[in-house]
Formats: structure tokens, C-alpha cells, sequence
């Protein structure tokens, strides 16, 4: 084998065994190989992990050198800061998942090693979640565990999400009250999630209700083999029959003419006999046209709740909910830093949970925000984008229809200054200007005046002060999310 061979191969080695979600994690894309004469060179991108690297992970690539090279090889750990993500180490399948155990249970099933099959996690099967046992750990596809299914207790309530958790517990005390229910959102904001606390919710209220609970991927692959032979009738007795059903990632469907055509039909027998249907997807019910124009209109008159990303405040209460769970003790100011620099989905939330936990182990002290910023240097990086002032100039403009040139002129009325006001402390939050420059752009106003507004908007959020914006009183923290969802979509 060439160099090149020998580094693939002592990849897929380590990969199986560390775990795939650990070697994703910390290898790759973060590390690279390299063979020196009789030795290996593992080059990584800070010293944070190349400690990491070498205390969690040493004895796993020693093992590899020898069942790939058949011998021991020296080991010599190097950090390269400006190392590029192209030329780290690729993600590589485990050969083997018999060790692929995650490390970071952060409300996300876990997946098998083949994950380009539509990219949907491991669910239980319809016939587990119809029996009573459905919350055992038995051992699932390629030696993975399920996990237990999340529960409504445990889900963050926040501005985001409140209408959406309100109508999963009234449906999980009464099914059939409102159906169907059509949950939508982008990924990583609690919709499975919340899918999972219904089912679990009303198992628990009525044992012996028939539910199933299963993927849009499921329901398809089910479905074709009934076609080729299990037979259509006990296929459409059991998804018929039930009293509740649950499908998520109903954009799936999408192009699947045939299995649309069952839905359909699912979906027309349990509405007839007033049973509660819920379906999940990552399209509105606008754009769940593309999937299917019917199935839009059926959702459509129904009860439809959308969840949004995550505002500051149900983000620090995601993360202290994910610390608390693994017996990780959160700071204030480390907490306030992750919830503000990582604005996406809970998942990366939980992510950054499971490295500052891992770090406080390795430098056994707790994580204090010097460290925390050196640890999360880089999913900071990546996660946050580049923002002007321009930027926040349209986004202020564009989601309350003020014209372009209202946050630059000299009106004090409310309808415009307290946009502006909004607008410094979003240039304040999202961009590194100074004082001076964010006064010029809006309007040539000093720096005091900045640092006035951002108090005042401060003083907003803390007493949840409505504020008139478009002809209309807003809540100030929904007045922000509004503009930072803007500027993440644009």
C-alpha cells in the first residue's frame, strides 16, 4: 500500500475503535495523517484537542498502527492551526459499529452507519411502540440501543415553541380533539421531540390505546412490501386501525406517488372515525405543496403549529436542561456565551454541552468562559456568519416595512426610533463595529447614543416591554428573533 492507502486504512481502523459519532466528533474533519518514517504524525487544529486526542485516543490509533502496519509505530502529536477542514481527516464509515456508542445523548436518535439512506434515524418499529414494553433497551440494528423516547416534561418551553407544547399536551390527554395535527419547523427545534412526548403522553394516560409511532422513511419501506407481497390488507388494517398515529419527516413523500396515494387514504379513514393523526415536517404548509398539493390542504384545516429557532432565553434553559442531565455544572457567563454565539438548534447547543463536559474532565477544573471560548473556538467559528451593518440595516427594514432609508434619518418618532434603537444593539450583538462606526452608519449619531439605545433595548428585554414597530406593538424578544432569523436566512 502507497502512503495514501495506509492512511485510509488506519482511519477506518480507529473509526471502529472509537465509535463513529466519537471519530466524527474530534477526527474528522478536524485532524490529519500523515506517515514519517517509521512513525505517524497526527496533526490537529488546537492544543485543546490535540490533548484531548492524545489522552482519550492514543491506545485505539497504536492499535490501529499495528493491525494495519502490523507493528508498533511511533506516535508524534503536533498542532497546526491554520490546518484546513479539506485536508483533515475525511469522515470514514466503521467497519465495524459493535463500539459505536455516542457520547453526546442529546435527544437525537442515534443513526446507523449508513446514513445516506434519506439521512432518518433509527426509529421503533410500529410493532415495539404498539406494546407495552416500548421503553426497553434492547439492542437495535448493527449493536446499537435505543434510546427511551423523550417526554413533554423535558421539553423546553420558550416564545418559540409555547403554542406548539400547549397543543401536544391537549392532544395527548384528549386524541382525536385536534386532527390532524401538523407540526413544522426548521431542523434541530424540538419537533421530534415533541412528536415523541405526545406518544409517550398518552401511552402513559391510556395503557391500552393502539399508537404507532414511525418515519416518513418507515411508512414508505413498509408500505413497498406490502406491495411486493406482505400484503396490502394487514398493512392498511394496522395503519388504519389505530387510535393515534404519528409520522414525522412527512417531506419525505416527496416524488413517491404511490405511497402519497396510501397516506392519502390513511389519512381520509382515521379523520372519518375521529382518530388523531399527527404528522411532522420541515415545510410549512405552503411549501408542503412541492410533496403534496392534497396532503397540503388536509394539514391545512387542520390545527398547524410552527416552531422557529430557539430565542436566547429557551436556549440557555436547553442548555442548562442538557447540563444538568449529564451532572455538568453550567456557569452563568459560560451559559449566556454558548446561547449567544450558537443560535441554530438544540443539537449544536448539545454538542457544545458534551465538549465543555469533556474538557472539564481533561483539565479536571470546572469550565470557566476563558476556557469555554478556547473549547468552542471553532464550532463558534463555523456557526456564526459574517454580519455587517448593512446587513442589520435591511433586516430591520425588510421585517417591520420601514423604508430603506428611515434607520439613517433624523426622525424621532417612535415608529422609527425605536426600530433604530433595535438596530444598534443588534449591530452591537452581531458585528464587531465600534461604538463610533454603528453612530455613523445610523445616521451620524455619537457613540453615547449608541451605548444609550443598547441600555434602553437592554431594559426592554429584562421587562418584556412592548414596543411599536410597523404600526403594531411587538414583544421585544419577538421583535429580535424575528430580525435574527432574517439575517440567518438571508
Amino acid at each position: 500500500m502507497d502512503d495514501k492507502d495506509i492512511v485510509s486504512a488506519l482511519l477506518a481502523c480507529v473509526a471502529e475503535k472509537v465509535g463513529q459519532e466519537r471519530f466524527d466528533l474530534w477526527l474528522a474533519g478536524h485532524a490529519r495523517l500523515s506517515v514519517r518514517e517509521g512513525s505517524l504524525l497526527v496533526e490537529l487544529q488546537s492544543r485543546f484537542a490535540q490533548d484531548w486526542v492524545r489522552s482519550h485516543f492514543r491506545g485505539e490509533i497504536e492499535a490501529a498502527c499495528v493491525e494495519v502496519l502490523g507493528k508498533s509505530t511511533a506516535l508524534e502529536f503536533r498542532v497546526d492551526k491554520n490546518l484546513a477542514r479539506s485536508t483533515a481527516a475525511p469522515k470514514v464509515a466503521a467497519r465495524a459499529s459493535s463500539n459505536g456508542k455516542s457520547n453526546c445523548d442529546n435527544g437525537a436518535p442515534l443513526r446507523g452507519d449508513n446514513d445516506n439512506a434519506g439521512n432518518h434515524p433509527l426509529r421503533l418499529s410500529p410493532a415495539t411502540t404498539d406494546s407495552s414494553d416500548s421503553h426497553s433497551r434492547a439492542p437495535g440494528p448493527r449493536g446499537f440501543t435505543r434510546r427511551k423516547f423523550a417526554s413533554l416534561d423535558s421539553f423546553v418551553v420558550g416564545s418559540s415553541n409555547r403554542l406548539a407544547h400547549a397543543t401536544a399536551q391537549l392532544v395527548a390527554e384528549q386524541p382525536g380533539r385536534y386532527s390532524p395535527l401538523f407540526v413544522h419547523g426548521p431542523t434541530g427545534v424540538g419537533k421530534t421531540h415533541l412528536l415523541e412526548g405526545i406518544w409517550n403522553a398518552a401511552r402513559a394516560r391510556s395503557p391500552n390505546l393502539h399508537a404507532v409511532y414511525l418515519s416518513a422513511e418507515q411508512f414508505t419501506t413498509y408500505f413497498v412490501e406490502a406491495l411486493n407481497g406482505s400484503g396490502l390488507p394487514n398493512f392498511r388494517r394496522k395503519y388504519r386501525g389505530v387510535e393515534l398515529l404519528i409520522i414525522d419527516d412527512v417531506q419525505f413523500f416527496e416524488g413517491k406517488k404511490a405511497t402519497l396515494g396510501e397516506l392519502l387514504h390513511t389519512t381520509d379513514a382515521l379523520l372519518r372515525e375521529g382518530r388523531q393523526l399527527i404528522l411532522a415536517s420541515d415545510k410549512c404548509p405552503v411549501g408542503l405543496r412541492s410533496v403534496s398539493g392534497e396532503l397540503a390542504t388536509r394539514v391545512g384545516a387542520g390545527m398547524v403549529c410552527g416552531i422557529d429557532s430557539p430565542d436566547f432565553q429557551t436556549r440557555v434553559g436547553i442548555l442548562r436542561r442538557l447540563a444538568d442531565k449529564i451532572g455538568f455544572a453550567l456557569a452563568d457567563d459560560v451559559a449566556e456565551l454558548i446561547a449567544t454565539h450558537l443560535t441554530s438548534h438544540a443539537r449544536e447547543l448539545s454538542g457544545a454541552i458534551n465538549r465543555l463536559e469533556a474538557a472539564s474532565r481533561i483539565l479536571q477544573q470546572p469550565i470557566t468562559r476563558a476556557i469555554a471560548e478556547e473549547a468552542l473556538a471553532e464550532m463558534i467559528r463555523h456557526g456564526a456568519r459574517s454580519v455587517k451593518l448593512i446587513d442589520i440595516d435591511k433586516a430591520v427594514c425588510d421585517v417591520f416595512g420601514l423604508e430603506a432609508a428611515a434607520l439613517h434619518s433624523s426622525r424621532r418618532a417612535k415608529t422609527v426610533s425605536q426600530p433604530r434603537m433595535l438596530a444598534m444593539w443588534l449591530a452591537r450583538k452581531h458585528t464587531r463595529a465600534p461604538l463610533a462606526e454603528i453612530g455613523e452608519h445610523f445616521g451620524r449619531r455619537s457613540h453615547s447614543t449608541v451605548i444609550s439605545a443598547h441600555k434602553t433595548v437592554n431594559g426592554w428585554v429584562a421587562k418584556q416591554t412592548k414596543i411599536e414597530l410597523s404600526g403594531k406593538d411587538w414583544n421585544v424578544e419577538d421583535a429580535i428573533r424575528r430580525v435574527e432569523e432574517h439575517l440567518r436566512q438571508a
